[in-house]
């Protein structure tokens, strides 16, 4: 047993229900909700390192200066310039044009506050990347992950989103008042 296993099973008392690194599924948008806490990072670099799979993420560029930015670098990382008037859905989705292999986990909530309502984004890279979308439920109340199946976008957003949103209810953050409930 690894050490990220055994720190993950045995003294954090997780587990991790479903799997993502199948072979088959070499890109995808991986979605983590909810995103109520610090915690929630290493918690996904334990899961990914469990389930030993390369999972890529994305943040704003201010993370990634000095010795911060070196270690986020290292982790998989990779900063993104949030100045306003840039096409973001469209510059994400050329990264997955030029790698063979590559997953990126987003929260969409876009913050780690209570919301009602995710961000669209991480769907719109899916459509115009031509990659699915693989929800992972950060369940702190039963010490799960949750991984779904991988769900090919249709470009309906809103029947999509019911999908979606079925598949997180119930699922309870590091800090449960800040929990994802939709509308």
């Amino acid at each position: 047993m690894g050490l990220a296993k055994f720190i993950y099973n045995n003294i954090l008392g997780w587990r991790a229900v479903g799997d993502f690194s199948k072979d088959t599924v070499k890109k995808a948008v991986i979605i983590a909700v909810p995103h109520t806490s610090w915690h929630d990072f290493y918690m996904g670099i334990l899961l990914r390192n469990v389930l030993k799979t390369k999972i890529g993420f994305i943040g704003k560029k201010s993370l990634f200066k000095g010795a911060l930015g070196w270690f986020m670098r290292a982790m998989g990382g990779a900063p993104i310039d949030r100045t306003p008037g840039q096409d973001k859905v469209k510059a994400i989705a050329q990264v997955f044009k030029t790698k063979e292999e590559f997953r990126l986990t987003l929260a969409p909530e876009g913050t780690r506050k209570k919301v009602s309502t995710l961000k669209t984004g991480f769907y719109w890279i899916a459509v115009e990347a031509g990659v699915p979308i693989i929800m992972v439920a950060f369940d702190f109340g039963k010490k799960e992950h949750r991984i779904s199946e991988p769900l090919y976008p249709s470009g309906n957003f809103e029947e999509d989103l019911k999908i979606i949103n079925a598949f997180f209810k119930g699922a309870v953050g590091k800090i449960p008042e800040y929990s994802y409930e939709p509308l």
